[in-house]
Formats: structure tokens, sequence, C-alpha cells
């Protein structure tokens, strides 16, 4: 332990979208590598109170925690490299932040006090910051703040983080990124958006302590010099953050560049142990040099945005490294599948996964590649409403229920399959009221879900209000799809496979959300495993 709890602040000039939360999350994992407990949390400047009604095209994934907080999809790179979960002390928006002071002023906590942005609204905000360095097992909090500086949604924020730096001292310090454009008509870098951005955040009171710059090409001789002359910061900590080939150099590229190295010795730190990254760099060895390639179809109707299904995605990664294969993902809109068309669409692919997802577009695209995966035995993962597509394929096109839908499409279909669960049925409020976050499973024996985890009791995240419907559960078994997991509370379906199929199985939890570079999730490790078997192309150099 390092003693007093440090805040570290990320902050972001110049562009959106630089890669802020990577940058965090290679920190930490650096700082963690050394032997220093770590947790990040994001700060979002919108007034939504979480992403959890946000269109997926508007904020990409919404990632679901342990404690079922529907949370920004950074969380779930802060999970994948440090391997420790998040919760929802992890994730603060402006909504949630104004929420709970007009609610204390309701309850009258204020005693009739004019409330303000100062100080009230910035005192929630450092209250929040400071909640998990309270629970006293961090060495480290670093937090991301969204946006850029400038934003006006993100003023409130840097204020709070001034009013922290002054109240905390040597115990807080400040990180910013930006962008080192490059200009083809004269070959050369430009520092000018760095020290404007700079000039901008120290017009609110803060002096960064660490530049951290993105840029396409190497920073020449004496820009760093240059960046930390007009920036008032040390040459040493203006870092260079060229583009990486992957997400998981990134905290190697970090380590090249003495970045954790910095931020210790800028906050009083200077004997520390080593850094430990054999774990990480067999990782990285076993994903950049595969033995085989597989080409895996990924059915949705957000696929033009690969933010929708991020942590898909890297869990596909995760268990192709694992499994020393090159995972191929052929991104197919769920819109334009057809019946005519399934075969040519879906030719090729050792595997099928589709993703979860709400509403009645794209749904008969889904079922479509199911029934494509399911009479050709092509490896099948199905997630939430991908598990609930299967079983309504399996009702129409094995069990003769030829309008089996779900009351989620469908209110007044005759053989609802799967239905809206009972506690769901008063709700009227959308936002955070689905079955979210960890629930436990109890799998069956001498099924594929028991081989795959290897253990009776599982616990996984949700994200769903409909629900396979037990009224069909007997004739779905002797039909040949089995329930192979149920929660034990609610007697709920929440694995369902095929018995005579090579691999078939659909979740309805989200086991996407668990898989991290040093766990890789066991679902997915297997459904790779499967699509290997089913059709891989060996890379192996030959003789």
């Amino acid at each position: 332990m390092t003693g007093s709890t440090k805040y570290i602040f990320v902050t972001g000039g110049v562009t959106s979208s630089l890669g802020k939360g990577i940058i965090s999350a290679s920190l930490a994992k650096l700082l963690q590598a050394r032997g220093f407990s770590v947790t990040i949390q994001k700060l979002d400047p919108y007034i939504n109170v979480d992403p959890g009604t946000l269109n997926p095209y508007e904020h990409g994934e919404c990632f679901v925690t342990e404690d079922g907080a529907e949370t920004d999809l950074d969380l779930g790179h802060y999970e994948r490299f440090l391997d420790t979960p998040t919760s929802q002390a992890n994730n603060v928006t402006t909504g949630r932040i104004y929420q709970n002071v007009i609610g204390k002023e309701r309850r009258g906590e204020y005693l009739g006090k004019t409330v303000q942005v100062i100080p009230h609204i910035t005192d929630e905000i450092k209250a929040h910051i400071q909640e998990l360095g309270r629970k006293g097992i961090y060495d480290f909090v670093i937090t991301e703040v969204g946006g850029t500086v400038g934003d006006i949604e993100s003023l409130p924020y840097l204020e709070a983080i001034r009013q922290l730096r002054w109240e905390k001292g040597k115990d807080c310090l400040v990180i910013h990124l930006t962008l080192l454009p490059y200009l083809r008509t004269t070959g050369e870098l430009k520092t000018k958006p760095t020290q404007h951005s700079v000039k901008e955040l120290l017009s609110l009171g803060v002096q960064p302590d660490v530049l951290v710059c993105r840029t396409e090409h190497p920073m020449g001789p004496g820009l760093k010099d240059k960046i930390a002359l007009f920036c008032n910061v040390d040459a040493r900590a203006v870092i260079e953050s060229r583009d990486a080939e992957t997400i998981y150099d990134v905290p190697l590229l970090m380590q090249d560049e003495a970045l954790d190295e910095v931020v210790l010795e800028k906050l009083g730190i200077t004997t520390f142990p080593a850094v430990d990254l054999e774990q990480w760099k067999d990782f990285l060895q076993r994903y950049k040099h595969p033995q085989h390639e597989v080409h895996i179809g990924l059915v949705g109707k957000y696929v033009e945005l690969k933010d929708a299904y991020k942590s898909i995605k890297e869990a596909l990664d995760h268990a192709g490294a694992e499994n020393e294969t090159k995972v191929h993902v052929r991104w197919v809109h769920s819109e334009k599948l057809k019946a005519g068309n399934v075969a040519r669409e879906l030719k090729g692919l050792s595997g099928i996964l589709v993703a979860p997802g709400f509403g009645h577009r794209g749904i008969e695209g889904k079922i479509e590649a199911i029934r494509f995966a399911r009479e050709e035995g092509i490896p099948f993962l199905g997630i939430c409403l991908g598990m609930q597509c299967a079983v309504i394929e399996f009702a129409r096109n094995v069990l003769g229920m030829e309008h089996a839908h779900s009351t989620e499409m469908d209110a007044s279909t005759e053989d609802a399959v799967i239905d809206l669960m009972a506690g769901q049925r008063d709700v009227e409020d959308k936002g955070g009221t689905m079955r979210l976050g960890a629930y436990r499973c109890t799998l069956q024996d001498g099924t594929k879900a028991k081989s795959v985890y290897r253990r009776k009791q599982i616990s996984e995240r949700h994200r769903h209000r409909y629900e396979f419907n037990n009224a069909y559960r007997k004739r779905f078994e002797k039909g040949g799809m089995v329930a192979s997991g149920i929660n034990p509370e609610g007697d709920l379906v929440e694995i369902v496979e095929l018995k005579d199929h090579p691999w078939f199985i659909g979740v309805q939890f989200h086991p996407e959300y668990r898989s991290t570079v040093a766990r890789p999730h066991p679902l997915f490790v297997h459904f790779v495993k499967a699509a290997v078997k089913q059709g891989a192309v060996s890379l192996k150099a030959e003789v």
C-alpha cells in the first residue's frame, strides 16, 4: 500500500475518441503489475442517469456490472485489463449527480440554502470520486473524464478536479490526453492543438502534470522539449502514444515511455517493485502468432457500429488466443438475412453467434441464421435475445408451432414461448428496471453447459425483461432442446442446448461481460474450439 489513496485524473483535449479509456486502463495495468491495488472510474457529462436507455448508435454497448449497474463501455476495458470487477460506483453521470442533489434538496438536507453548481454539484462530484478511495483497499483511483476540455457539460467536473487538487495536494495528479495531427503537405506533426488544449485547461485552473500525445507518427527530436516548454510540464512527462496494432499493445507501449514511473515519481512514490507483465505478454504472443484461423459470423442489427458489440468481439479475441486461433469476425446484418439468401450470406463460416438486442427489427433474420446453424450442424452461440430467437426457431421449425414468438415482438402470439417476466409486468419506468446484474445458475449433469463450465453452480450477469416460458419446457425437452441451466431462485431457464448437434448453446445472460485477458470466458473458449474443429485453416509454416 502507498498510505493514503492517490487520485489520478485523465482528461482529453482537441477531439473525442482519442482513447482515454485505453490509456487509463493501460496505466492501471502497469500499476497493478507493480503490485499496487487500482480501480478506475468514468465520469460521463451527459444528463442521462445511465446508458441503459441510450440507443447503441448513440453510445455503443451498455456494459453491466456485477451489482447491476448499466454503465459506459469503457468499464468493460477496465475489467478486461485488470481482471477485477467494477460496480455502480465506477460510473457517474451528470444525470445521477443532479438527481442526487435535487433529491437532497427535496428532502430538506440543504436547510433552505440556495442550491448551486458550486458548491453543491461540485461537492456531489467530489463525494462520488472519493467513494472508491474511502473503501481503504485501493492505492490508486484513476478517474477518466468523458468528453473534451472546453465542453460546457464537463465544466463542473473540471472544477471539482481543481478543488480536489487543492485539497489533496501531492495525492492528486492530472494526465491530459491530446492529439498531435500530422500534416502531409509539410510532413510534420503540429503541436499547436495540444498547446491550445492545455491553455484551455489552464484557464479552468487545472495544470496537467503529464501529457499523453496521440500520434500516427513518431515524435521527432526536440518535439517533447517544445511541448514541455509551452505547456509547463517536464519533458519526461510528455508521453508519446503512437497508434498501436491492438489495444492490448498499449500497456507495453506506455511502459516503454515510462508513463507509470513518471506518475509514481510525481506522486512522491520513489521505491516500487518491478513490472511483472509475463502473463500479459504470453496472451499477446498467442494472440499475435496463432496456429489456426476461423471465420465466425456475428449476426446482429447494429453491425455497422462495432462498439455495440465491443465485449463480444473482445471475448472472441480472448478465446481465440486461448485456442491459438485467429478469429475473423464476419459482421452480418440481421435485417438483410432472408430464407432465400441465408445460405449464401453465411457460407464458409465455422461458427455463428447471434447477438443480444431489443425490438422487432432484424428478428426474422436472426431466426433464419439460427435455423441455418441448426440444420447445417454449425457451432452456434446465442446470447440473450439470441437465445430467445433460438427458442422461437426451434418451436416453429421443429415443434410445429408455426406462429411461436416472443410477446416482446407479438403481444397476441398464440404460442408465447418467450414471455415477459412476472416481476416486469407492472414496471413502467424504462431506466434501470430490467433484470440486471449477477444471478446464480445451476447446471444440469450430462450437458454441454456442465462440460464447458466444469462446475455445478455458476453466476452470470443479466440484462433483460423477457424469459423462456416454463409452460413449454416439457414440450421442448421432449423435442430435443434441453434446459441445461436453471436459476434456482426463480426456476428460470438460463441456458438451452440441443442434444443432437455438435455445439449449440443459447444463454439468457451475457457471458461476454466476464471475459478478461487473464480469464477468457469458458463459453467463448469452447465455442471457438468447436469452430476450429468445424473448419479451421492451419497457419503453421510448412516444412
